[in-house]
């Protein structure tokens, strides 16, 4: 496996250009347990300050700092009470703009992801949507902030074979909102056509009011 890891330059680019180009990239993590490497087959883009989507809409917290960059540096966050979740900081610094990691293939340590995903019924389920790619590489509230374009770092992303642009598919983001309330004015998911590690879409469902 290729292990130069991914070129700073080539993240630090606006999101939307960023996105469809992880596609098939390989992020690997090591742990004292062993290594688990996944190939990306799905994405999101989250452009900073101007997208309400974004943990950065209304500014820089301590939880978000890590999304101002600079990129090829890992947003990890706790969402729900119960799952982390990884995304990768691009475009320059101060942006805010991350790109959200939602699904891949196992294609490295499948062992020992087997072993962090107890509840998945087939392989294809290791890494199958974002708290699961979390789970099965190992990742936690440690590696947020990890340098992915760190010669030697233990969290690395690396390029992987080119990606046929006929695959690539777009729409819209999964429980995100839109103008319209459905998501449909932002199509900024991003996934391999016919991958089964890519997530099944749930469109936003406002909340009603008691």
């Amino acid at each position: 496996m290729e292990t130069a890891s991914i070129e700073r330059e080539f993240l630090s680019r606006p999101g939307l250009e960023v996105a469809p180009g992880l596609l098939g990239c390989v992020l690997r993590h090591t742990t004292p347990d062993g290594t688990v490497a996944v190939r990306l087959t799905e994405v999101e883009a989250y452009q900073g300050a101007d997208d309400p989507g974004s943990h950065a809409f209304r500014g820089r917290t301590p939880r978000n700092e890590v999304m101002f960059g600079p990129a090829g540096h890992l947003y990890v966050y706790f969402t729900y009470g119960m799952h982390f979740c990884a995304n990768v900081v691009c475009d320059v610094e101060g942006t805010a703009t991350a790109v959200l990691l939602r699904g891949g293939e196992v294609i490295e340590g499948s062992a020992l992801a087997a072993t962090r995903r107890l509840s998945a019924r087939t392989p294809r389920e290791y890494a199958r949507g974002p708290a699961r790619l979390v789970s099965a590489l190992g990742l936690g509230r440690s590696d947020n902030g990890a340098d992915l374009c760190a010669p030697g770092s233990p969290t690395v992303l690396l390029p992987g074979a080119p990606v046929d642009p006929e695959r690539v598919r777009t729409g819209p983001r999964v429980g995100v909102s839109g103008p319209g309330g459905d998501g449909v004015g932002f199509p900024w998911r991003f996934w391999l056509d016919g991958e089964p590690t890519v997530s099944p879409y749930r469109p936003h469902v406002p909340k009603r009011r008691k």
